[in-house]
């Protein structure tokens, strides 16, 4: 399907190459912030660039998540390799940031990491004190992620699965 620089595809969630193609879309941020709010809910976009580069392809996305239980906390969490630098230049990573979702329950933490194209024996989660470490490295696609920790866990209270891209992590308390 043909579109004009900058337009998005529908059907494939892809966009031509340039600032404007890369931000389009997000200016109705703000209502559907609002609608999500009352109903506490979540909202994601992601998207991917083609033609940067034929051995590097930029993705972003962003997930939002408001409310829920009687408070009005918005939080927003981004994800892919697509960076903006301290001058505002936006950039491609060779390494993607996975999108990860956070539960807290009683007796663990559960984390959920989004990692599709990789195996489990490429997979290294590390856990040191507080911090939580996630990486993945195939010849097409790597991953990092540094998670901080409200309280400090040990590698014997961690267990982790992967399956279908998603690597779900325990850390028993």
């Amino acid at each position: 399907m043909a579109s004009k620089k900058g337009e998005k595809r529908e059907s494939e969630g892809s966009f031509d190459i340039g600032l404007g193609g890369i931000f389009k879309g997000l200016g109705d941020l703000v209502d559907k912030l609002s609608d999500l709010t009352e109903k506490g809910k979540e909202f994601q976009k992601t998207g991917e660039i083609k033609g940067l580069n034929k051995n590097l392809s930029g993705v972003y996305g962003f997930s939002i998540k408001v409310g829920g239980f009687g408070t009005d906390k918005v939080k927003v969490e981004p994800f892919g390799n697509i960076r903006k630098d301290k001058k505002g230049d936006v950039g491609v990573d060779e390494v993607r940031e996975p999108l990860v979702d956070i539960f807290e329950e009683a007796h663990y933490i559960q984390i959920i990491a989004e990692m599709p194209g990789v195996d489990e024996k490429d997979i290294q989660v590390t856990i040191k004190d507080d911090i939580l470490e996630i990486s993945a490295e195939t010849q097409q696609k790597k991953y990092y992620k540094e998670i901080l920790l409200k309280e400090s866990f040990t590698k014997d209270t961690m267990i982790h699965t992967y399956k279908n891209g998603v690597l779900e992590i325990k850390l028993a308390r």
